[in-house]
């Protein structure tokens, strides 16, 4: 069961570190998501129903650590095509304080929810053979509404709640990222003209968050007092490009099996074939 989910979900990030690449508008992106974060989910309760009987311990870790990251990746984009969809249009100040509502409600159910976080975030176990059992509930446990319409073949009392944590997580990170990018905008704003008439970028977004990141690590800007997320911003502002989650592809990076550094060996080949060709005319 492991080995399948572990299978699945390294399926499921390929597939959606691909959107992130070749999707900008964060709706479509969304939308894509969602449709295989679903798939993925639905194999994974196929597998799992016709698996071997579990024993408690393989039941429990299945609904606390297994299930819900899978989930959690539903609930993600759900809310991010609800937060995009929804968002006003106006002034940056008109945004950023829609953002930081969307970021209010996530501290409101943190508020809500405080005696589970503290339960799950200190690996708690206590009560795992009602949270995490199947068909085991308490209603003194204060039990979601959601759990008496669900499939109890593939749901217990708290997995929903812990896939809600982690998507919060990465919600909480998304939002504060649109509003950081908001407070960097007046600098896009300040000379569009010259920014038009500058060369554009035709290379992949992989290759230009590589090169960002050799830059970086060289600590070529400002004498290296530069972050990595103020250099990112720079580069998208001067090539009107937007990298997205820029870290995610530099962790993809990093996995490949062959030429980590695949663009930069390139420039480097090219580079000297041209001062080859140079000195031979």
């Amino acid at each position: 069961m492991k080995l399948f989910a572990e299978s699945l979900m390294s399926e499921l990030e390929h597939q959606l570190k691909l959107i992130h690449l070749e999707t900008e508008n964060q709706v479509q992106l969304a939308e894509q998501a969602i449709t295989n974060s679903v798939a993925a989910l639905e194999k994974l309760k196929t597998f799992f129903l016709k698996y071997k009987p579990l024993n408690k311990k393989e039941e429990i870790e299945f609904f606390r650590d297994i299930k819900p990251k899978f989930a959690a990746r539903i609930i993600y984009y759900n809310e991010i095509y609800s937060i995009e969809t929804n968002k006003p249009f106006g002034s940056q100040k008109t945004m950023g304080k829609y953002y930081k509502a969307e970021l209010n409600k996530l501290k409101v159910f943190f508020e809500k929810n405080q005696e589970f976080y503290r339960y799950y975030r200190t690996a708690n176990n206590c009560l795992d053979n009602k949270y995490f059992i199947r068909e085991k509930y308490d209603l003194k446990l204060m039990v979601d509404s959601f759990y008496f319409q669900a499939d109890h073949r593939f749901t217990t009392s708290r997995d929903y709640k812990v896939a809600l944590i982690l998507a919060n997580d990465e919600i909480k990170k998304f939002l504060e990222e649109q509003i950081e990018k908001l407070g960097c905008k007046t600098i896009t704003i300040q000379s569009p003209s010259l920014l038009s008439k500058g060369p554009k970028w035709t290379g992949s977004k992989v290759e230009l968050i590589e090169l960002i990141y050799a830059l970086h690590t060289e600590g070529v800007f400002n004498n290296g007092t530069s972050g990595l997320k103020e250099v990112t911003t720079f580069f998208e502002t001067a090539f009107n490009i937007h990298l997205g989650q820029f870290n995610r592809v530099f962790l993809e990076i990093r996995n490949r099996k062959s030429e980590r550094t695949k663009f930069l060996n390139t420039l480097k080949n090219k580079l000297m074939i041209r001062m080859d060709e140079a000195d031979e005319n």
